[in-house]
């Protein structure tokens, strides 16, 4: 029993002195805001903690032009034409169903209703209603349901089952005003992880999302949760999928990138070998990201999701100028993986970015001395 305790003395002492280690070794050490020494990130322009969007990961004008039109007078109609007119196949219409149906989610969640108030996200009730038949309407009830699901509920409750249970039958109805697009599918796929779909009629879902959109990346990334080990499949099925699709990635796709993901999905919850984060496993799927990346067009709706988690991997390696260029790219909006699973993402991520910043200065670098 005595060494038990022992042994626990010393994981928890590894804890704590580990990060410490790495900061010293990295010419890296924590001073007080206003020293002189401090790495200030304005001085490259990046914007304060508190200026960062958390809604999406880069930057979407028409999009939060209508958002802001809609939750102002409660009109949906601006929504419905944003989505008429957006690419059915595309990724942008996938993240702007998922903006609108998260934006009607966190009102009804800061407003629930009353008996003399209205709740929050009756534009997406009135959208319903005035206009079953429209396509991008029935698209974002569907997300919206499942966003609730995810939110209000916990997975494997009655409560759960039955919003995901009305999630689906949602889907199903948007699929037939929609016979080839694939975002009811898409959408599906969450509900297929929370139902715990059996794997065979996971894959005949999948099948059609592939004969619709065989490259959409929002895809690729919500079905690699259905095959992660925490959910209803393992870490050497998820690696697998993920990169079998980064070898069919036609050239300028960002399903290259895939495997970086599979890799966040799986990290080890307590790291204590600081060599993780060099591994060749880590280094071969950030170098595939980063392939990705340069590849990829630079009006890709997806890239800043590829940039936000290339942030994370090249801080946690020590790879300071590599991260100062990805930051450069999407600094100002940080609504992405891994910021958006923390409580406050802006937090997160600014001080990711200032690790960044300590760890390039530390190593010679400066504001003059970053492409721009």
């Amino acid at each position: 029993m005595e060494i038990l305790w022992v042994l626990m003395a010393l994981a928890l002492f590894s804890l704590v002195l580990l990060p410490v280690l790495m900061r010293r070794r990295a010419g890296i050490q924590q001073v007080a805001p206003g020293d002189p020494d401090a790495a200030d990130p304005a001085n490259y322009g990046f914007l304060r903690q508190e200026e960062l969007d958390i809604r999406m990961p880069g930057p979407d004008t028409d999009l939060l032009d209508v958002l802001d039109v809609v939750q102002r007078t409660q009109d949906y109609r601006a929504a419905s034409q944003l989505l008429a007119g957006t690419e059915t196949a595309g990724e942008a219409r996938w993240q702007r169903v998922q903006a609108f149906a998260g934006a009607a989610s966190l009102e009804l969640r800061q407003r629930p209703g009353g008996v003399s108030e209205i709740p929050g996200g009756q534009w997406l009730r009135v959208w319903r209603t005035e206009a079953p038949k429209d396509a991008g309407g029935a698209a974002v009830h569907a997300e919206f349901l499942v966003q609730q699901a995810w939110r209000t509920a916990t997975p494997g409750t009655d409560e759960f089952r039955i919003i995901m249970e009305e999630a689906k039958a949602a889907c199903g109805d948007a699929a037939l005003l929609s016979p080839g697009d694939p975002i009811p599918y898409i959408i599906e796929l969450s509900v297929a992880r929370g139902l715990a779909y059996p794997q065979p009629e996971f894959e005949k879902l999948w099948l059609k999302i592939l004969d619709r959109a065989p490259s959409h990346m929002g895809a690729h990334l919500t079905a690699l949760h259905y095959w992660c080990e925490k959910w209803h499949g393992s870490r050497e099925v998820a690696y697998s999928f993920a990169e079998a699709a980064a070898a069919r990635a036609p050239q300028g796709s960002l399903l290259a990138a895939m495997p970086l993901f599979a890799v966040f999905e799986h990290l080890p919850e307590v790291n204590l070998v600081r060599s993780f984060y060099q591994s060749e496993v880590v280094t071969k799927a950030v170098h595939g990201a980063l392939f990705a990346v340069h590849a990829a067009r630079p009006d890709d709706p997806m890239l800043a999701h590829v940039r936000h988690l290339l942030i994370f991997f090249l801080v946690r390696s020590e790879r300071w100028a590599e991260a100062m260029n990805q930051l450069m790219h999407v600094d100002g909006h940080v609504g992405a993986l891994p910021w958006t699973l923390t409580s406050d993402p802006a937090a997160d991520y600014a001080i990711y970015r200032a690790l960044a910043v300590a760890g390039y200065e530390a190593n010679g670098g400066s504001p003059a001395t970053l492409p721009h």
